[in-house]
């Protein structure tokens, strides 16, 4: 009776292709849509109020460098089972590792700090009854024990969950009907502006999507996502990075479609009714009441909240994440908080000194201007590393960079190095 049974239902038990797919994305998705934080969101919605549709085709070009940085710094994780920040003190000078680590700790509690003032000033703005620090303070202390309070794969369900909160990006341009001609020529058709103003968008758009703390995370991540169940030995055959291949293209081709929805609406909403400066998320939300409706504009707010809530904790992983493996401290989301207290203890430091920024009177815009030149000085140096171990056949193996990977990977480089120069040539 059970034989005849199997042979009837055999498809029973078998997930489709579509829910192994789904299950499958993780640590890249997480990754893409955390890169889209709320001061991603004003360096967009800015490029789009200030230039219209011509920056729209930055997303074309940033799809495939940050895929394939991000497939890089993943298949490090893979294949070494450790962090970069663990690869580099094993395989390079201290000074290397250490100096990564003076430019990155600030910079990501710089972004940290404006990403927590932005949610608590759109919340204000749905809710003008709260101040807006009641709100940071809420939400500061609602992701400080969700981190510590739920073990890994727990907190990884509930951040793809969030993800689907970037979808609300998606939903408004069609609510205030750009012309589409425009946007698909905007697309495909590079325009370039030879000016100051223009070349410093660029600078701010390449820095702001191609991060390095989305390497340091991207790669701890893999490690921890295949490490669940005891399983400290990873085979990482083909099947294996074909999935990572997936999950990461996923998540980054998310990321910058986000990224050009947002510049769309901005550029049809906010450039076309003459509003050119926007410094802030709560600017972006209350210029797009009055032109795109109540609808767009909750939308966009509510969808500023969900990328902070998704942002933030791997901004604040991150850091733990750096700091537990270079001092060797105990370290996984996967622990509780006393088999674990430094490395919870850097998490909850930075989510009070993010928090903090509120009280000491650094606006976000300052915050965001200094978090861009640190992460502008930090990035060219953190791509050549990647692409110097992922060539190294003593730790990558037969898994070293392909042609392709080298290719975009030495473009990313070369790009990235001349944003960083121009990026200083701009601030003197």
């Amino acid at each position: 009776m059970t034989d005849t049974n199997q042979k009837i239902n055999p498809k029973t038990k078998e997930p489709s292709r579509f829910k192994k797919f789904l299950a499958s994305l993780g640590p890249g998705l997480i990754t893409g849509a955390s890169d889209d934080d709320p001061s991603g969101i004003v360096t967009y919605t800015q490029a789009g109020a200030q230039f219209g549709f011509a920056t729209l085709w930055t997303a074309l070009l940033t799809f495939p460098l940050m895929a394939a940085m991000q497939g890089m710094a993943a298949r490090i994780g893979l294949c070494t089972s450790q962090g970069l920040t663990g690869t580099l003190k094993r395989h390079y000078p201290k000074w290397v590792l250490y100096g990564l680590i003076l430019f990155c700790f600030p910079a990501i509690i710089l972004n940290i700090g404006a990403d927590i003032q932005g949610m608590g000033a759109v919340a204000n703005l749905l809710l003008p009854g709260i101040p807006a620090f009641s709100f940071s303070i809420f939400f500061t202390g609602l992701m400080m024990y969700m981190i510590i309070q739920y073990p890994y794969q727990k907190m990884a369900s509930i951040l793809k969950w969030l993800c689907l909160g970037l979808l609300l990006y998606l939903i408004v341009p069609f609510l205030v009907h750009p012309d589409w001609k425009l946007v698909a020529r905007s697309t495909f058709i590079p325009t370039i502006h030879l000016d100051k103003d223009f070349a410093g968008m660029l600078v701010a758009i390449l820095g702001t999507t191609i991060s390095p703390y989305l390497f340091f995370w991207q790669a701890t991540m893999e490690v921890e996502d295949k490490q669940q169940g005891g399983k400290r030995k990873i085979i990482v055959d083909k099947r294996v990075l074909s999935d990572m291949r997936s999950d990461v293209n996923v998540g980054m081709f998310s990321s910058n479609l986000v990224m050009f929805f947002v510049i769309l609406t901005a550029g049809t909403v906010l450039f076309n009714a003459g509003v050119k400066k926007i410094d802030t998320v709560e600017q972006a939300a209350k210029a797009l009441e009055p032109l795109a409706g109540k609808l767009s504009y909750s939308l966009f707010a509510i969808g500023v909240i969900g990328t902070g809530f998704l942002a933030i904790p791997v901004l604040a992983g991150c850091l733990s994440y750096i700091i537990a493996e270079t001092f060797n401290f105990p370290m996984g989301l996967d622990k509780k908080f006393n088999q674990a207290k430094p490395f919870y203890s850097v998490v909850i430091i930075s989510l009070v000194a993010g928090l903090c920024m509120q009280f000491l009177g650094l606006s976000p815009v300052k915050a965001l201007l200094y978090t861009a030149i640190l992460y502008g000085l930090t990035s060219p140096v953190m791509i050549a590393v990647i692409l110097h171990i992922g060539n190294n056949k003593k730790i990558m193996g037969k898994n070293t960079n392909s042609l392709l990977s080298n290719v975009l990977g030495f473009l990313t480089l070369i790009l990235m190095t001349a944003a960083a120069v121009a990026l200083i040539w701009f601030q003197f």
